[in-house]
C-alpha cells in the first residue's frame, strides 16, 4: 500500500472543511491500480490447466497461481491414455492453442504421444511447471465461511502425506473423462486373467495370438478394436449400444494408416503467412457443422444418409452387421466417431461382435445372458468415465456437497450451473471446460482460451474492486436452465440415446454442450454480465467503493518517469473498435 502523506503536489492539504458534509467512511490509503493479491488454485494439468498456467499470469496482475495434478507430469488425458491406437480424431493443426501453434506436426491426425509432447512443450515454453504441484491429488474442497476462502485437502502421492492449503478462488479443470472406472459387472473381481481399463493401460501387455475381450464401443473401444484385431488370435467385442460411425469430422477423412505430412508441406509451413492461410482454411470448417444438430434439418438428414452409406460400404464383407450397428436415434445425438479401420476390423473372421448383454464375469472369461461363456486371456474395458460430470471429490459449501448434489440421485440430478461457469451457493468456484463448456461447433482449445479469458476478467474485477466473494445468482442460473431446456428440445441431442452429453441417461438434461454454436458461446463469454453475480466486499463498512476507489490516486501517476499518454498512437495504428478498451493500457 502506498502513502499519500508526502505528496507535495497534492492540490489540497489533508484537512476537511468544517462546513463540508461528513462521510460515513474513511479513505483507504491505497492506489486504485494496485490490485490485491489473489491465491488461485487450478485443479488439473491437462489442456485446460496448461492454458490457465499460461494465460492467467499474463492477464491477472499479482496472481499467486498453483496448478495441482495427481499425475507425475502434465498432459491430462494425453498423459494417462497410452492404449494402442490412441490419437485425436480432430486434425492436429486444429487441436492446439491459437497463440503458439506447432507448424511441424508429423501427421494430419496426431498420435496421443505427439499431442502430449506438444502441450508439455507449451508448458515448458511459458514456465507453467514453475506453478505446478505434480503427483498431488486434491481430495476435498471446503468453503470457509468465516474467512471466505477455500480449504483444499491435498495428498502428496509420493509421500502419502495430506496437508490443507488455502485459495481465494478455485478452478476445477479436471476434464470430462478423468475419473475412469471399471464396469460394475458381477464377478469382475474373480477374473484371473489380465484385466484393464483402457485409460489404465499396461504397456507390457502383449496381445499377440491371445484371445481378448473388449467391452465398450465408444471412442476408446473403437480405437482399441481397430488396432489389436490384426494382432490377436480371437477378439470378442462386446458392443451393447448401437452407434453411428462417421467417415470424418468436417470432411477431413481419416484412414487407419497414418497420414503424414510431406517434407515439402512442412517446409512450406515455416513461412508464417503460408501457415496461417493453411490453418485458417482448415479450422474454418469446424465452425460450420452446427446445422446438423437441428432435428429434421437438411444437414442432419444428409449426415445420417452419409453415415449410413459409409457404414454400408465398409461392412461389405459382413453386411448383416449393418442392422446391428445403425441406431434408431438421429445422427449426432451422440458424438459420432470416425473410427478408421473399426468397421473393417469387426468383419474379420477372428472377431465376434456380441450384443447379447453380459451376465457375469467368471474366473476365465465372460458369460452372457444367453448362457454362452467365452474364455479369454485378457479383458479390456473401454467403458468410459464419470460422464455425469459430478466432481470426483467432495466440494462442500453451506451444507451442500456438489459431488453428491449433481449425481443422478442427488438434489439437482445434473450439473446445475450459470452459463457452465459457476453454480449458486458456491462462492469463488469457477469450472473450466466442464458442463456446457463448448459449443457443438468450433474447437476445444479456442473455447477453453475464451473461458479462461472470461475468468481473468472475473479475477481482475475481484482483485481490483475489493470483492471478497462472487457467486452467480440463483435467478440467473434458473433462467439459463430454462433457456437450455428450450434450446436442446429442438435438437437431436434430446433423442432417446445415451451419451456423455446427458450423463449416459437417455431423456435427461443435456449438459455436455453449450446451448448454441461455437460462435454463440464465444459471443456470450466475451463480455461478462456482471449483473448476474452477487458480491461480498472486503470493506467492513459495507460500502462497495471504500476499498476499490482507494485514495483517489493511481500509483502510476506518482512516478514522474511513467508514461501518461500511452493512449496516443500513430493514427495508422488505431482501430476505433479497440480504442480505449485495453485493460492494461491506462494513463
Amino acid at each position: 500500500m502506498g502513502s499519500t502523506s508526502d505528496k507535495s503536489d497534492s492540490p489540497h492539504p489533508p484537512t476537511q472543511s468544517h462546513h463540508y458534509p461528513k462521510s460515513n467512511i474513511t479513505l483507504n490509503d491505497r492506489y486504485i491500480d494496485e490490485p490485491r493479491t489473489l491465491r488461485v488454485a487450478v485443479i488439473g494439468g491437462g489442456l485446460a490447466g496448461i492454458l490457465a498456467g499460461i494465460l492467467f499470469p499474463a492477464k491477472v496482475p499479482r496472481i499467486e497461481l498453483v496448478i495441482y495434478d495427481k499425475n507425475s507430469d502434465l498432459g491430462g488425458t494425453w498423459f494417462e491414455n497410452v492404449y494402442p491406437g490412441v490419437r485425436c480424431d480432430i486434425p492436429a493443426h486444429v487441436y492446439q492453442s491459437t497463440f503458439s501453434p506447432n507448424t511441424q506436426w508429423s501427421e494430419q491426425f496426431a498420435t496421443g504421444s505427439e499431442i502430449r509432447e506438444y502441450w508439455q512443450s507449451l508448458a515448458r515454453k511459458y514456465n507453467v511447471y514453475d506453478r505446478c504441484k505434480l503427483s498431488t491429488k486434491v481430495e476435498e474442497l471446503a468453503w470457509d465461511e468465516k474467512d471466505s476462502v477455500w480449504t483444499l485437502l491435498v495428498r502428496d502421492l509420493k509421500t502419502d502425506e495430506t496437508t490443507s492449503e488455502k485459495a481465494d478462488f478455485v478452478l476445477p479443470a479436471i476434464g470430462r473423462f478423468n475419473a475412469w472406472k471399471l464396469p460394475d459387472i458381477p464377478g469382475i473381481s474373480e477374473y484371473r486373467g489380465h484385466l484393464r481399463h483402457a485409460s489404465n493401460w499396461d504397456p507390457s501387455l502383449d496381445v499377440s495370438g491371445k484371445s481378448v475381450a473388449v467391452i465398450g464401443n465408444g471412442a476408446s473401444g473403437i480405437q482399441l478394436v481397430s488396432n489389436i484385431q490384426r494382432l490377436v488370435g480371437r477378439l470378442d467385442h462386446y458392443a451393447r449400444n448401437k452407434t453411428w460411425i462417421a467417415a470424418s469430422w468436417a470432411g477431413d477423412e481419416r484412414t487407419f494408416e497414418s497420414q503424414p505430412f510431406t517434407d515439402e508441406q512442412k517446409q512450406s509451413f515455416e513461412d508464417p503467412q503460408t501457415y496461417l492461410d493453411f490453418r485458417k482454411k482448415l479450422e474454418d470448417k469446424y465452425w460450420r457443422r452446427f446445422g446438423a444438430l437441428w432435428r429434421g434439418s437438411a444437414a442432419n438428414m444428409e449426415a445420417q444418409k452419409s453415415f449410413t452409406e459409409n457404414m454400408r460400404k465398409r461392412l461389405s464383407k459382413k453386411p448383416e452387421l449393418l442392422d446391428k450397428l445403425i441406431p434408431d436415434f438421429s445422427a449426432n445425438c451422440r458424438r459420432p466417431t470416425p473410427g478408421p479401420g473399426y468397421l473393417e476390423a469387426i468383419t474379420e473372421d477372428n472377431v465376434n461382435y456380441i450384443q447379447t448383454p453380459i451376465k457375469r464375469i467368471t474366473e476365465t472369461g465372460i458369460e452372457t445372458t444367453d448362457g454362452t461363456t467365452r474364455a479369454v486371456d485378457a479383458i479390456l474395458c473401454a467403458t468410459g468415465a464419470n460422464v455425469d460430470m459430478a466432481p470426483p471429490f467432495p466440494i462442500r459449501a453451506y451444507g451442500v456437497d456438489l459431488a453428491a448434489a449433481w449425481k443422478s440421485d442427488g438434489d439437482y440430478t445434473f450439473p446445475y450451473t450459470y452459463f457452465g461457469l459457476a453454480t449458486p451457493g458456491f462462492p469463488n468456484l469457477l469450472f473450466v471446460h466442464g458442463a456446457h463448456g463448448t459449443g457443438a461447433s468450433g474447437t476445444v482449445p479456442q473455447a477453453v482460451e475464451i473461458q479462461l479469458t472470461y475468468y481473468a476478467k472475473v479475477l481482475r474485477k475481484a482483485a481490483r474492486e475489493g470483492i471478497r466473494t462472487m457467486t452467480p445468482s440463483k435467478k440467473a442460473a434458473d433462467d439459463f436452465l430454462d433457456y437450455s431446456d428450450a434450446f436442446f428440445a429442438r435438437t437431436v441431442l434430446s433423442d432417446n440415446c445415451s451419451s456423455w452429453y446427458n450423463s449416459g441417461r437417455p431423456g435427461s438434461r443435456i449438459h455436455g454442450l453449450w446451448p448454441g454454436s461455437g460462435m454463440h458461446i464465444t459471443a456470450v463469454r466475451r463480455e461478462p454480465r456482471w449483473e448476474d453475480w452477487e458480491y461480498e466486499y472486503l470493506s467492513e463498512s459495507g460500502n462497495r467503493f471504500e476499498w476499490f476507489l482507494g485514495n483517489g490516486w493511481t500509483k502510476k501517476e506518482t512516478d514522474p518517469n511513467s508514461e501518461a499518454t500511452s493512449y496516443l498512437k500513430l493514427p495508422s495504428q488505431i482501430d476505433l473498435r479497440d480504442l480505449h478498451e485495453s485493460w492494461w493500457d491506462l494513463p
